[in-house]
């Protein structure tokens, strides 16, 4: 293809348009095969360790090579590679499913690829840094801790500081796909029809905008105890054994609440995805359109909802009492209900359907046989009584392995379905079932004797020799599951070249809108634009959708988005752009660079940070110049000319009325919720478990008193009024009142932070009988937990003051007169700011 058509883009074979490509379809490939190499990583690991595992004892490994490949495993295949892997497929073919040409955001997407892909190069690095990370994959406290890492932990940091990276790359993917999902469906695509997979995908953005929220507190604390000191995690040990810190008896549940209110729903997460691979699968090759399928997608809900709500099950052990673990108890066995639904319909679609045994189909019944025993395995587990019994036995290796890699298989399955898709080329039938056969014996060979062998305790080398044969066969098991993949991959490598011409349709019976464009899709995927309006697929002429749109904009509509109208169309959908735009005069960009600029700086910055603690000039040098270029880069985005339109005519409900821009930072704002949730939480436990009133009199200072913070609150406050202003003098086209508004504002902010670092400067420096050193991040904590929630929070007024002295500088030189949205988005990320401030002021300096 041109470059001209391509809208700048170089050819497919050019390995420069994959450092620069912003298209769904593209990422989306980069996705898949990323997270396939780190399942090979991963799955090296596990035979290295069950090589390790084949007689008791450390032999091949040693004690702390064991615990590493064990903990960078679990971190590896549940991160790296299972959600990855199946938001490959995601970005491919949820916009074809839905009627879109791209993402509502491309740049984001490419950003979120890049930040996913050097996180996991941090990741492989920690090897090479002393030793990586070796206190399991959960990273339980205090085994998270420097106190409990072997040598300089810089490894340790290296892994928390990946997964800090790997959470922004989630978020940003949270955002782009939740509000792609509520503007840019087809006219007449109502949410309750989009097809199953798009819907799981949904479902599952939403539970990772809120979970990975509080996974990102946690990893920011943890980060924090690793590098500058603050005691959060902190134990005290006598030499024999570990006990609780006296000054924070927090401590050891805290980060068990944080990780678990995350990692339960991550479950879910993981397996929806592939439940809706599943669904997608019976449809096509049972012929029958999925029985119960309204009830199926209530089910989901239902199970997406209930999943914030069942994490203490992961904690039936701690000293939680028995009330609170019964209610819990009740939670778990509820949340199994929905599922059995779920997989009654999917067993009923395939009875009353007539069976295609291809290699999709397989890999998705397979994927159901195992996650039923996953299922049945784990409700024992919701039991108090049988969980103190199997707890941190191999009956949880088992079981959570039936669950998270019965996800994996069902994905499998969605990789042969959409093969032909993607490639253009069909697979080798025959290779596809072997690949199947094998894996499915290597799968049962490899996890079911650890059921039998469930006395075992887990993550550790030693064991009972009565047991030595059920862990011979798991090892023999996973080798042959391994060279399953060998099969896998020479199949789909050999059909690139020499397998059969897919068509655009190589599935009889399915019906999704993917299958009814050509193999692969063209850049912006459709002939024409996408409708549902007369109750199935059509697609609209240049003609027609500037007819409509033009026939509206004469009207005098106003459009929100800066074009001539966004009207309601007879079904529901609304129209946006001019003519001209619908046209096609005004092509879609797909090329940036700089979204892997942002993420190599971002790469070399927390690369730099896990060795700053060490006073090395390298690693701080580092820290400075990945920091540098990052902003840089950022900077360089904000003036790059990348177009990236709404489509013209499209189904939005429930937000006709909003903006792509301001459901985009809604949609991130409430992540920033959760997060800013997640700190004060955490700052309430531990003050609770530790005396509210006690807190106040044994760990805060008296010179830290209430004035400094209600000056701050005067002038937050203040600086929130004058974003209005600055908006209605941008209405009123006033360019001297919009700037004079922003320069106040952003004034207003640098005196908070001048007035905070003054306060913190003092607390620093006191000298009394209770804090002979000064108050510092290390003191307490209640030290720590001032600094660092407040830091946060000016952190993120940092952020706002340089976007605020930008659109000063822009405004300056005459924009934003006649337009006042791109200051009113900034509001609202300096509006929440400031709300926050007001929580946080009675927390740290009334109560």
């Amino acid at each position: 293809m041109s470059h001209d058509h391509d809208h700048g883009l170089p050819p497919k074979s050019s390995v420069s348009r994959w450092f620069l490509t912003t298209n769904h379809k593209d990422i989306g490939i980069l996705y898949l095969i990323t997270a396939l190499f780190f399942l090979v990583f991963g799955g090296m690991l596990a035979l290295l360790f069950r090589l390790e595992l084949i007689t008791p004892g450390a032999d091949l490994l040693g004690s702390i090579g064991y615990n590493q490949a064990v903990s960078t495993h679990g971190l590896l295949m549940v991160f790296w590679f299972i959600s990855p892997f199946a938001f490959g497929f995601a970005n491919y073919i949820v916009p074809l499913q839905i009627g879109a040409d791209d993402l509502a955001f491309p740049r984001l997407n490419a950003l979120s690829y890049w930040l996913y892909l050097f996180s996991g190069i941090l990741m492989g690095v920690s090897f090479f840094q002393g030793t990586t990370f070796a206190g399991g994959w959960t990273m339980y406290a205090p085994l998270n801790t420097p106190a409990y890492i072997p040598g300089e932990g810089l490894g340790a940091t290296s892994v928390v500081l990946a997964l800090i990276m790997f959470t922004a790359a989630v978020t940003l993917g949270s955002v782009n796909f939740l509000t792609t999902m509520y503007r840019m469906r087809a006219e007449g695509l109502r949410m309750r029809d989009i097809p199953i997979f798009s819907l799981t995908i949904n479902l599952t953005v939403w539970m990772m905008l809120f979970a990975f929220a509080a996974l990102l507190a946690a990893l920011m604390i943890l980060a924090s105890d690793h590098i500058i000191g603050t005691t959060y995690f902190q134990f005290a040990n006598d030499g024999s054994t570990m006990a609780t810190s006296a000054e924070n008896p927090g401590a050891s549940l805290l980060w068990a609440h944080l990780f678990w209110f995350f990692g339960h729903p991550e479950v879910y997460i993981v397996f929806f995805p592939a439940l809706g691979v599943m669904a997608e699968c019976f449809q096509t090759f049972t012929g029958r359109r999925l029985v119960g399928r309204k009830w199926f997608i209530i089910s989901m809900v239902l199970v997406a909802i209930q999943s914030f709500v069942v994490w203490m099950h992961h904690m039936f052990l701690t000293g939680i009492n028995l009330p609170i673990k019964t209610v819990f108890m009740a939670t778990t066995i509820g949340i199994s209900l929905p599922f059995d639904l779920m997989v009654f319909s999917l067993i009923y679609t395939m009875a009353k359907g007539r069976v295609r045994f291809t290699t999709p189909f397989l890999f998705s019944l397979g994927a159901l046989i195992l996650f039923i025993v996953g299922g049945i395995t784990g409700v024992f587990l919701g039991a108090i009584v049988l969980d103190y019994q199997f707890r941190g036995t191999y009956w949880v290796v088992a079981h959570f392995h039936y669950v998270m890699v019965a996800g994996a298989t069902a994905l499998f399955g969605g990789l042969y379905y959409w093969y032909p898709k993607i490639t253009g080329k069909m697979y080798d039938e025959f290779l596809g079932k072997l690949h199947f056969a094998v894996y499915f014996v290597g799968f049962n060979l490899l996890y079911f004797p650890m059921f039998v062998a469930w006395e075992t305790p887990r993550r550790v080398f030693e064991y009972s020799q009565d047991l030595q044969i059920w862990h011979s066969m798991a090892t023999v098991g996973g080798f042959i599951l391994g060279a399953s993949f060998l099969i896998m991959f020479y199949n789909l490598f050999v059909s690139l070249w020499r397998g059969a011409d897919a068509g655009d349709n190589p599935w009889e019976y399915a019906t999704t809108a993917e299958w009814a464009v050509s193999s692969p899709p063209p850049l912006e995927n459709f002939p024409g634009l996408p409708s549902y309006a007369d109750g199935s697929l059509s697609f609209l002429s240049d003609e027609e959708v500037a007819k409509r749109t033009d026939g509206v904009a004469a009207d005098g509509g106003t459009a929100t988005d800066g074009g001539t109208a966004t009207p309601v169309t007879a079904t529901g959908a609304t129209a946006l752009g001019t003519a001209q735009e619908t046209a096609g005069g005004d092509h879609a960009s797909h090329a940036s660079f700089w979204p892997f600029l942002i993420s190599l700086g971002g790469f070399v910055l927390f690369l730099g940070l896990s060795g700053v603690r060490t006073g090395s000039v390298v690693y701080v040098g580092m820290a400075l110049a990945g920091g540098l270029a990052t902003f840089s880069s950022l900077f360089g985005m904000t003036r790059e000319s990348f177009h990236a339109p709404e489509m013209a005519i499209a189904e939005r409900w429930p937000f006709e009325g909003v903006e792509k821009m301001k459901l985009g930072m809604w949609t991130f704002l409430a992540s920033d919720i959760v997060l800013f949730g997640a700190f004060i939480g955490s700052y309430a436990f531990v003050r609770v478990a530790y005396g509210w009133t006690d807190w106040h009199h044994d760990l805060i200072p008296a010179a830290h008193v209430t004035m400094p913070g209600l000056i701050n609150t005067y002038l937050l406050l203040t600086s929130s009024f004058l974003v209005v202003i600055a908006m209605v003098a941008a209405e009123r086209e006033s360019r001297r009142g919009t700037v004079a508004a922003l320069v106040g504002t952003f004034a207003l902010g640098v005196g908070f932070l001048i007035n905070k670092g003054i306060e913190w400067n003092h607390l620093f420096h006191i000298e009394t009988a209770a804090f002979p050193n000064g108050w510092n991040l290390s003191t307490n904590i209640g030290s720590s937990t001032f600094y660092l929630t407040t830091g946060l929070h000016g952190a993120h007024v940092v952020i706002g003051l340089i976007i605020c002295a930008y659109m000063a500088v822009r405004a300056w030189n005459g924009a934003y007169q006649g337009d006042d949205k791109p200051i009113e988005y900034f509001g609202l990320y300096w509006h929440f700011v400031d709300i926050v401030w007001l929580f946080l002021f009675p927390l740290f300096y009334i109560l």
